[in-house]
């Protein structure tokens, strides 16, 4: 049950990322980023005198899994707060969960947009932080004849859809469009490659999620095509794909994203090493692990102030708050309940990270329905 007052009974919060499954390659790492940021909070006196304990489930990239461990947490484990979910699937199988209960989701992935609720923070990246910079900087660099590959299910079917209004409001056109399932093998990609190679695009925009990028990437190499020429460019690939489909196979490729592990800042070669020591000096972070760490540390701020895990009680001293994160410093959109992030977009070098090609000169405000279609947002 959720308490306030003098207890020195540990603060107990819900945590669920697969690690296991097709989707482990990457929920895996957003588990490590929120046991990280945990282990900090701890070293440092807990909140408030009292320790934050993690209650932590694997849903075996099962959405419906998710779904059921959220209830276990809320209803027999007593947990307020939930840090878990990566693919849209799985949040909207948690969402009537939390909505029901009165709990909150601290949801550390980048989205299709067009939701919002009273019970979800947004920390990860909305389409007019990532798709509208990325399809500006892909026409001024490569052209306008874009094939889109995705997973079969919510995310990638959305931001595809905002993807073609963005590339069709510019003069380009979406020459094709193929949809895999969430545990394509490697060998379903060959007609698509073959596909691509015919038809020629300027651009391959991937929104592949999991196990099937590296297979997608692979695939990719054995067509013979060239990433200087016809890229893949991608919402969804980070440090962790690279290193798991081999840095020399995912070379030359683009990808949007608030975080990577290149920002050449103080505060992210403290994050790095922290998580480096903790995980292996052959580790690397990546989007989805600085969002799922800096998301705990504004919970446990937000806590401080509340001394209450009552949803009610947090949530408004959640709405506003800012953070030091590894990106830069960032806030939660008290209108929107998303985070206000940097832009950056990446090219994948052979070291397995990404040479920083174009970012945000300040965070870009979330606007999760394109309102405003990241108009006030200036590059360098």
């Amino acid at each position: 049950m959720a308490t306030n007052g003098s207890t020195t009974e540990p603060w107990r919060v819900g945590v669920l990322f697969s690690n296991s499954g097709f989707m482990a390659v990457i929920e895996d790492t957003q588990l490590r980023g929120t046991l990280l940021a945990i282990d900090e909070i701890n070293a440092a006196g807990g909140i408030n005198g009292r320790e934050l304990v993690p209650m932590i489930y694997d849903p075996g990239s099962e959405p419906a899994a998710f779904g059921r461990f959220a209830k276990k947490l809320m209803v027999e484990d007593g947990v307020t707060t939930i840090f878990g979910c990566y693919t849209s699937s799985s949040r909207k199988a948690v969402l009537p969960v939390v909505e029901r209960l009165n709990g909150l989701l601290w949801y550390p992935t980048i989205y299709e947009g067009f939701e919002f609720s009273p019970n979800v923070i947004y920390t990860g990246a909305a389409p007019n932080q990532n798709s509208v910079a990325l399809c500006r900087f892909l026409f001024d660099h490569y052209g306008t004849r874009f094939f889109f590959v995705g997973s079969d299910y919510i995310y990638p079917r959305e931001s595809n859809r905002v993807m073609r209004e963005l590339v069709h409001a510019k003069g380009g056109e979406v020459i094709g469009e193929i949809y895999v399932p969430l545990r394509a093998q490697r060998r379903d990609f060959a007609p698509i490659l073959r596909r691509i190679r015919t038809q020629r695009p300027d651009v391959i925009f991937s929104t592949v999620v999991g196990e099937a990028t590296v297979y997608l990437y692979q695939a990719y190499v054995e067509a013979g095509l060239d990433p200087k020429t016809v890229p893949i460019a991608s919402l969804t690939t980070t440090e962790a794909e690279i290193r798991a489909m081999g840095v020399d196979v995912g070379e030359g490729h683009i990808t949007v994203a608030p975080y990577f592990d290149g920002i050449r800042t103080d505060r992210n070669m403290e994050f790095i090493e922290r998580y480096k020591s903790r995980y292996g000096e052959d580790q690397t972070t990546n989007m989805c692990v600085e969002a799922a760490y800096f998301q705990v540390h504004v919970f446990a701020k937000a806590l401080a102030e509340a001394n209450s895990m009552e949803t009610d009680a947090l949530r408004p001293m959640v709405l506003g708050a800012e953070f030091e994160a590894p990106q830069g410093r960032i806030s939660v959109n008290p209108i929107s309940a998303h985070t206000d992030l940097w832009t950056r977009i990446g090219r994948a070098d052979r070291r397995g990270h990404f040479e920083i090609l174009r970012e945000s000169l300040t965070p870009v405000l979330a606007d999760p329905y394109l309102v405003g279609y990241g108009r006030t947002a200036v590059y360098q």
